[in-house]
C-alpha cells in the first residue's frame, strides 16, 4: 500500500519538476485526512506566489478533489496522532508529517514522499519510502 504524503501530492498537482515519477504511485494510495489541507494550502501559497494564476489554483484544486475518494482514501487523523506526536517529538520532525509515517507503519505501507527528513524519520523507523 503506498502512503501519499502532502509533499509528493503537491508536486503531481501542480506539476512540479518530477511530477510524471509520482504518477504511477497515485493510482491507488492511502493518506491521512489532514492530506487535502495541506495540499490546498499549497495551492493557495502558488497562486500566491504567482507561480499559478488564479484558475490555475481552481483546477488545481478540482484536480485534487477529484483524487479523493477515487485514487485516495483518506483516513481520519484522530485515530494515528497519539503516536505521530511520540515520533514528532522523539525526532524533531513535524506532527504533520509524522501522522504519514504512522499511517505506513500501522498499515505496513510504503511512504511516497519528497521531504527528505520525513524520509529519514520514515527509513530509520523500518518504513520503506518512496521515490
Amino acid at each position: 500500500m503506498i502512503v501519499v504524503d502532502a509533499s509528493a501530492l503537491t508536486a503531481f498537482i501542480l506539476r512540479e519538476d518530477g511530477w510524471r515519477d509520482i504518477a504511477e504511485y497515485l493510482v491507488r494510495a492511502v493518506s491521512i485526512d489532514h492530506l487535502l489541507k495541506e495540499v490546498s494550502n499549497a495551492i493557495w501559497k502558488a497562486y500566491y506566489r504567482e507561480y499559478i494564476s488564479f484558475d490555475d489554483a481552481l483546477k488545481a484544486y478540482n484536480i485534487l478533489k477529484s483524487m479523493i475518494g477515487r485514487n485516495i482514501t483518506l483516513y481520519p487523523e484522530i485515530e494515528y496522532i497519539d503516536d505521530a506526536l511520540k515520533i514528532a517529538l522523539e525526532n524533531r520532525l513535524t506532527v504533520y508529517d509524522s501522522l504519514y509515517i504512522v499511517l505506513a507503519r500501522s498499515m505496513g505501507g510504503t511512504l511516497l514522499t519528497l521531504d527528505d527528513e520525513q524520509a529519514k524519520v520514515a527509513t530509520k523507523l523500518g518504513i520503506k519510502v518512496h521515490p
